[in-house]
């Protein structure tokens, strides 16, 4: 008897919650905007995001002076909007520096 009452309160309860979970909006998140890349006169680069949430990054490759070597990418830690994104990088060709987002 108890088996019969406990059934249809587990199946209402997995639906409630469920539906719970199903109409909860989720956080709103729009990725950094308004970057800028800067560079500054020790070797370094930057990356500033003004605006959004979530978090970015600067990145780069660099062209070694001995083509056997290859690229090097060299990248910075993640930031959050309004902070800075910072790496140093070796005296060897830039090729690309541009900007990762998430969030």
């Amino acid at each position: 008897m108890k088996m019969r009452k406990l059934g249809p309160m587990l199946i209402a309860t997995v639906l409630t919650t469920t539906g719970l979970v199903a109409v909860t909006p989720a956080s709103a998140l729009a990725a950094p905007t308004d970057c800028t890349i800067s560079y500054g006169p020790d070797r370094t680069v930057q990356s500033y995001c003004a605006s959004g949430t979530g978090e970015h990054r600067i990145r780069m490759i660099l062209r070694h002076f001995l083509p056997e070597v290859g690229r090097i990418p060299v990248e910075g830690n993640w930031a959050p909007v309004g902070g800075i994104s910072i790496t140093g990088y070796p005296p060897h060709t830039i090729e690309s520096v541009w900007i990762e987002t998430r969030g």
